[in-house]
C-alpha cells in the first residue's frame, strides 16, 4: 500500500469509499453471496429521487419499503445460465441476495412512492411530504393579584 501524503483538501471520504470498494473480498471478511448495490439520491423541488443499477435483477424480486424516513431496497438474484465446463479463474457476477438502507433527507409521503425499473436501473421517486410549519403561540399577561394589605385598626 502506497503512502499519501496528508493534504487538507484531500478528498478522505472519497478515497476511503473507494479503497473499501476495491478491497480484496474473501470468504472471512466479505461474503461472496451478497452485495451492496450503489446509489444515487437526489432531490428534485418536489420530491427525493433514488437511483440504483440492478442489473441482471428481476424487478419481481425486489422488495421496496419506507419507515421512520429510511428508504430500504432488498432483493436477491441468481445467475441460472452457467457453464459447468469452464474454468473459472475469477468470475465478478453478482449473485446473492443485496440489502440497503438510506436515510432520506426529509419527510416524504410513503404512501405515494413510485418505482420503475428501465434498463436494468431501479428508479424510486418519493413525493416530499409537506412541511408542518410551526405554530407561533402567544403569551398571553395575566394580572397580579394584589394581596390585601391589613389595616391598623383602632384600640
Amino acid at each position: 500500500m502506497a503512502l499519501i501524503r496528508w493534504s487538507p483538501m484531500w478528498p478522505f471520504d472519497e478515497e476511503m469509499e473507494r479503497m473499501m470498494r476495491d478491497f480484496p473480498k474473501s470468504e472471512g471478511l466479505v461474503s461472496q453471496k451478497g452485495f451492496v448495490p450503489d446509489i444515487d439520491l437526489y432531490q428534485t423541488d418536489d420530491s427525493v429521487v433514488v437511483e440504483t443499477p440492478l442489473a441482471g435483477v428481476d424487478p419481481d424480486d425486489v422488495d421496496i419499503s419506507i419507515e421512520n424516513d429510511v428508504l430500504t431496497i432488498k432483493g436477491s438474484m441468481e445467475k441460472k445460465s452457467e457453464v459447468q465446463e469452464k474454468d473459472y479463474w475469477r468470475k465478478e457476477v453478482h449473485t446473492g441476495s443485496f440489502y440497503r438502507q438510506i436515510a432520506l433527507p426529509t419527510h416524504v409521503m410513503g404512501d405515494k412512492t413510485e418505482a420503475q425499473f428501465e434498463n436494468g436501473v431501479l428508479k424510486v421517486t418519493m413525493p416530499k411530504a409537506a412541511q408542518v410549519k410551526a405554530k407561533k403561540i402567544e403569551v398571553k399577561k395575566v394580572a397580579l393579584k394584589t394581596q390585601p394589605t391589613l389595616k391598623k385598626g383602632k384600640k
